[in-house]
């Protein structure tokens, strides 16, 4: 007896999306990054213009790579399994 893998689907015939291409995963990255770096800077610009550019960018990367990493990659990957499942459907 086998062990149903949680990743495929119950309907045969219905495939999974692989891992991203590279061209695939340098887009999503893009848009995680951009927009999470921009809302930063803009929401902590005050505070931030104090800082010199090492230290400010420090603080940028320390608080951002945890939102894009944790938040904002996974949704990614959901959306663009979503998509390819749509396509497939066709």
């Amino acid at each position: 007896m086998t062990t149903p893998n949680p990743r495929t689907s119950a309907d045969p015939s219905r495939r999974v999306a692989g891992p991203p291409t590279k061209h695939q995963l340098a887009l999503m990255i893009w848009l995680a990054v951009f927009p999470t770096l921009t809302v930063l800077n803009l929401t902590l610009a005050d505070w931030l213009g104090t800082l010199a550019p090492v230290l400010r960018t420090f603080v940028l990367a320390t608080i951002a790579v945890p939102i894009v990493i944790y938040g904002v990659m996974p949704q990614l990957h959901r959306l663009r399994t979503r998509i390819l499942s749509r396509s497939a459907d066709r």
